[in-house]
């Protein structure tokens, strides 16, 4: 396997992401994700909107990862919701976001522990044992992040603030493109 010099310098091309997280262990993912320095257009090709939520638009996916851009409207909100059991990082391409990260007390109620707010070219990182986490557009405008998956998740645990349990979730594509 590679070393991550590779992914030391600046990644310009979505091939070349593919590319450089094929050849890294997961342990440098957070750095390959900072040097990510493509413009916005080249994400377009695997953009697609939805006015009553965000889309996960499917960019790569193989045994060990799986790359999702996600698109958003204003407001648009995740439910709160874990991973899986796999490791998550979020790449802000364009606009603001809100994470809270969240934690069930003794009453099965969840109780935000951590607040975040990130902004284009930051990067987040989150595992279940961390915690479970919502993320929320709060920009004026559409907005996009990139999410990559240790490994590709087909389903996850989504809370019902109703009854107050987790219910499981299986996972879908709003879209799939091929990599240029």
């Amino acid at each position: 396997m590679k070393t991550i010099k590779k992914a030391q310098k600046s990644i310009k091309k979505i091939s070349s992401l593919i590319q450089v997280l094929n050849e890294n262990e997961t342990k440098n993912y957070t750095t390959i994700l900072k040097n990510l320095e493509m413009p916005i257009h080249k994400f377009k090709k695997y953009a697609s909107w939805s006015d009553e939520h965000y889309t996960r638009n499917c960019i790569e996916e193989n045994e060990a990862f799986e790359l999702i851009l996600l698109c958003w409207e204003n407001g648009h909100k995740t439910a709160v919701h874990d991973h899986g059991g796999e490791e998550c990082w979020v790449y802000i391409l364009e606009g603001e976001f809100k994470e809270n990260i969240y934690e069930l007390n003794g009453s099965e109620n969840l109780v935000i522990k951590k607040e975040s707010n990130y902004k284009a070219g930051d990067c987040t990182y989150m595992k279940d044992f961390m915690g479970y986490h919502d993320l929320e557009n709060l920009s004026n405008k559409r907005s996009m992040s990139l999410h990559l998956y240790a490994k590709p998740i087909k389903v996850c645990n989504v809370y019902n603030s109703k009854k107050k349990t987790f219910d499981r979730k299986e996972l879908s594509y709003d879209s799939v493109q091929e990599i240029d």
